[in-house]
C-alpha cells in the first residue's frame, strides 16, 4: 500500500484534528455550562515500537473506542491520575457532597462516561470533515502504565504507526489533562485523506 507521500501531508489530518477537539470541547461545554477548550498543539505519526521511550511511565485512566466503520481502528482517550479525579469531581458535584465517600466503581463509571464524551464528539467531528456516519463500539475502560495502553491498542490492528495528538483541555474550574490516540486502519485513512484533497482541489 502507498502510505508515505499522503501520510506526511498533515494539513487534512491537522484539521480532523482541530475538528475533532472542537467537538470534545462543545461537548464539555455542554457538560459544564462553562467554556471549555481543547487545543491540539502537535499532530505527530509515532512508530509504535518507539511509543514507550516517549512516554512517561505514570498510569493513565481512560477508554478505548473501536470504529466500526471506516477508518476503523481505534480511538484513545486516556488522563494522567490526577485528572481522572478532579473528572471524577465534575461528573459526580451534583450527585456527591463529599467526595471522599465515593466508591471506586462511581470514580470508574465517571471517568468511562467522561471519555466516551470525549471520544464521541472527536468521532463526529471526524464524521463530518469525512463526510459519513462512524459507528462505535461500547467503549472499554482501561488502567494501566501509558504506554502499555498504547502498544496494546497499536497490536490490535496491526499498523507500525500511531497518530498521536498532543493536546491541551481546559475546563475553567478545572484543570484537566488528556491524551488523544488514533490508530486508524491506515490503509483506509490514506485513502480517505486523498479523497478529501481530490475533492477539495
Amino acid at each position: 500500500m502507498t502510505l508515505k507521500v499522503d501520510i506526511r501531508k498533515l494539513s487534512f489530518i491537522n484539521e480532523m484534528a482541530k475538528v475533532g477537539t472542537n467537538g470534545v470541547a462543545d461537548n464539555l461545554s455542554k457538560l459544564t455550562g462553562e467554556d471549555a477548550r481543547m487545543e491540539v498543539t502537535k499532530t505527530n505519526f509515532i512508530d509504535v515500537q518507539d511509543i514507550k521511550s516517549q512516554l512517561d511511565a505514570g498510569k493513565r485512566v481512560g477508554v478505548r473506542v473501536r470504529l466500526l466503520d471506516e477508518p476503523h481502528g481505534h480511538i484513545l482517550i486516556l488522563f494522567p491520575e490526577a485528572s481522572a479525579k478532579k473528572i471524577t469531581a465534575l461528573m459526580l458535584r451534583d450527585v456527591v457532597d463529599d467526595m471522599d465517600n465515593v466508591s471506586g466503581k462511581m470514580a470508574r463509571s465517571a471517568v468511562e462516561e467522561m471519555g466516551n464524551m470525549m471520544a464521541s464528539g472527536f468521532i463526529d467531528g471526524w464524521a463530518d470533515v469525512l463526510g459519513r456516519a462512524i459507528d462505535t463500539a461500547a467503549p472499554q475502560l482501561v488502567y494501566a502504565p501509558a504506554g502499555d495502553i498504547v502498544v496494546r491498542t497499536a497490536g490490535l490492528g496491526g499498523d507500525d504507526l500511531a497518530l498521536f495528538f498532543d493536546s491541551n483541555l481546559t475546563v475553567p474550574s478545572y484543570q484537566i489533562e488528556a491524551e488523544i490516540y488514533a490508530f486508524p486502519d491506515l490503509e483506509e485513512f490514506v485513502a480517505m485523506v486523498n479523497g478529501l484533497e481530490t475533492h477539495t482541489a
